[in-house]
């Protein structure tokens, strides 16, 4: 029912979001159609809207007749918001930033800081390294990835209440199964390969199940949903906590509704907090070699993350699990809601 997908002022919207998406997506530009609230001059206002969100906000003078978004859709408002491309924001090829400063204090290269003689060198990326037990918002990979994140640990829902047989490492497919290309059984590295991870000293686990990733290819003219980008590894119970790193350990999922703030940690932007803009959100997202896949039903948040955070779990303030970060641009960050991943992966989290 919708009624449990969306909060209720939105439920009207969500009707007519289910009757126009894929016309919407069919236009030049659009790349998800979600529910929000709409902004007038950068401020949001309490008028719900549908959203239409599109890589870049061209003028209407710029576009043909068919690619204009109209103001309203069978009597309700619609509101345009610049995303910018969606990337699945999995792997990152080059090393973390490392800030070193010279024993004289002066900074020399970009990226280093000056100091005084009684500050020590430091690394501003320590997820990157070898963690043993390792915790969520760490580096991870399948060993043919370059570098993801952890999101936490896990087990199957099946033995609660009662003794599991195994656990889990809990991340994206394109992080752990290599979207799609992985076999159960193939080692997962952490860190992941781009933070230095190699065979067989870093290995943590194996590649235990995943979600397949269906995409655009598979019918171009009717592109097949996705829900999520998840995949689990089993490991060993002592090599992985189910803390979330800065954070602590997440509680049982929870929904989330527009204007909440939430929170994760993630291996190449450490700790951050974003804002949830819309929910329902339908969206168009790459995963490179011109592969598109469709997914639906997630939430967008202002910009929380950067190539390398995909896996990332994200909380709201309580510390209640709400998503599973795997994709966004420069102006968004998308995720699966938490009670999805748990569901169609048979997983237990908090």
């Amino acid at each position: 029912m919708i009624e449990d997908l969306v909060p209720p002022q939105f439920v009207p919207l969500a009707d007519v979001q289910a009757g126009t998406e894929e016309e919407l997506l069919a236009k030049d530009h659009v790349v998800g159609v979600a529910l929000g609230y709409k902004s007038v001059g950068g401020r949001e206002t309490d008028e719900p809207a549908l959203s239409v969100l599109v890589d870049t906000k061209l003028d209407p003078s710029l576009l043909s007749a068919d690619d204009i978004v109209p103001s309203t859709i069978d009597g309700s408002t619609t509101d345009v918001v610049e995303v910018g491309i969606l990337h699945a924001g999995a792997t990152r090829t080059e090393q973390a930033l490392r800030v070193d400063v010279p024993a004289n204090g002066a900074a020399t290269e970009p990226g280093q800081l000056p100091r005084s003689a009684f500050v020590p060198t430091f690394d501003t990326q320590a997820l990157t390294v070898r963690m043993r037990p390792a915790m969520g918002g760490c580096s991870v990979g399948h060993f043919n990835v370059t570098a993801g994140t952890i999101a936490t640990g896990c087990y199957d829902s099946a033995a609660f209440p009662g003794i599991p047989p195994r656990f889990y490492l809990l991340s994206n497919n394109h992080v752990l199964a290599n979207s799609n290309a992985a076999s159960i059984g193939d080692p997962i590295l952490q860190p992941g390969k781009a933070d230095g991870g190699v065979l067989p000293q870093d290995v943590i686990g194996r590649l235990a199940r995943f979600q397949p990733i269906r995409f655009h290819a598979e019918n171009p003219a009717s592109p097949p949903l996705n829900l999520i980008d998840a995949a689990i590894a089993e490991v060993p119970f002592q090599s992985l906590t189910r803390e979330v790193y800065y954070i602590g350990y997440p509680k049982p999922p929870a929904q989330v509704a527009v204007g909440d703030v939430v929170q994760k940690t993630g291996r190449t932007t450490n700790y951050t907090t974003g804002r949830v803009q819309s929910v329902n959100a339908t969206v168009d997202v790459n995963f490179g070699g011109g592969r598109v896949a469709r997914f639906a039903r997630q939430i967008v948040t202002t910009n929380m993350s950067a190539p390398g955070d995909s896996g990332s779990l994200v909380l709201n303030l309580d510390n209640h699990a709400v998503g599973l970060l795997f994709a966004g641009s420069s102006a968004a960050t998308i995720m699966n809601p938490i009670a999805f991943v748990t569901a169609l992966l048979g997983i237990r989290i908090g």
